[in-house]
């Protein structure tokens, strides 16, 4: 079969099947008393072989080796394509959420897009200095995608560059908060860390309490002790028992006591904490440790009620306890008088 009957039949170009002759990838067995190609049914066989792996994404030199290799199988073959094409998918993905980027960033004109560029480019730099330049040295005043902010925080393992990224997304606004969502209910719990203490940094904004308050019942300690304390100074009662709990874990337990201090002003809640404190003092688990947190934890709350446990405590079984509550009521006695004279002044 001559070289123009071969591309009429398989739709390969006369062009190509000389190209594939060059390579050696496809010869042709003989040649006419005229020194044209003549193919047999076995080369045209081979055509379409090499078509249909060119048809899976293969590079010619890739095909060469495919079927001059006889070690190399078609399972082989399959993982190498799979690995290929996931590779190009990630990077698809990556140049497709950089425009969209750049697109949300609503570029008025070539500078805005290089500026936004830039940044991209920069919080890519394995350099968690250059990562973090890239944030601070935002100019002034000019926006920056709250999208691109929110996916560096949320990714960001470095404390440095998560506060300087924290710091931005904060002065972007209400919007920051909503392009947090989503890792707020990840189910990493990194990236849920990470979001929850980006949040707590805006505090203030529409949206931000609702966010909070769902990761009070987060299974992750650390994500459920942010968004206590963030609530927790702004009133929000309902953190009581989170911040109990840090205090028995230990965890943050001094910011926890401060802020439990701080809910116990309103009488109505005074009591539900001081009950939970001296509660906690009696479970059967609680070890010395423990007791001391939660006995210095009743020194910030303010009225009596705190004030009689802890001359219960002063002759606690525990003389840990027992010290550490006597030593508290030696400088709460002492502070009084003084209290007392502020208040007639």
């Amino acid at each position: 079969m001559l070289i123009g009957d071969v591309a009429r039949r398989s739709g390969v170009s006369t062009r190509m099947l000389r190209h594939y002759d060059a390579l050696g990838l496809v010869r042709p067995t003989g040649r006419t008393v005229g020194g044209y190609r003549e193919y047999s049914a076995d080369d045209v066989r081979r055509i379409f072989h090499v078509e249909s792996l060119r048809s899976l994404g293969l590079s010619l030199k890739q095909i060469e080796r495919a079927l001059q290799d006889p070690a190399f199988t078609p399972s082989a073959l399959v993982g190498d394509l799979i690995r290929w094409t996931e590779d190009r998918l990630e990077r698809e993905r990556e140049l497709l959420e950089r425009l969209r980027a750049v697109d949300a960033s609503a570029p008025a004109g070539w500078q805005d897009v290089l500026r936004v560029v830039a940044l991209l480019r920069g919080l890519d730099s394995a350099s968690a200095a250059r990562r973090q330049q890239a944030v601070l040295t935002q100019p002034e005043g000019v926006p920056v995608p709250v999208e691109v902010l929110a996916g560096a925080v949320l990714a960001e393992s470095d404390p440095h560059v998560a506060g300087a990224l924290r710091w931005a997304l904060a002065r972007s606004g209400s919007d920051g908060v909503a392009a947090l969502a989503a890792g707020v209910h990840a189910r990493d719990a990194g990236v849920r860390r990470r979001a929850v203490l980006a949040v707590t940094a805006m505090s203030e904004a529409p949206g931000a309490t609702a966010l909070l308050t769902d990761a009070l019942g987060d299974p992750d300690p650390t994500v459920r002790g942010h968004a206590a304390l963030a609530l927790g100074r702004r009133g929000v009662t309902a953190t009581v028992p989170a911040l109990v709990g840090m205090v028995v874990e230990g965890s943050h337990d001094v910011d926890a006591a401060e802020v439990l201090g701080t809910l116990s002003r309103d009488p109505r809640c005074a009591d539900r904490i001081t009950a939970a404190l001296t509660d906690e003092l009696a479970a059967p688990t609680a070890d010395s440790a423990t007791r001391i947190r939660l006995t210095q934890a009743l020194v910030e709350l303010p009225g009596t009620t705190a004030r009689e446990v802890l001359r219960r405590l002063a002759h606690d079984d525990d003389p840990a306890v027992a010290l550490v509550a006597s030593a508290f009521l030696t400088v709460l006695d002492e502070r009084s008088p003084r209290d007392r004279g502020d208040e007639d002044a």
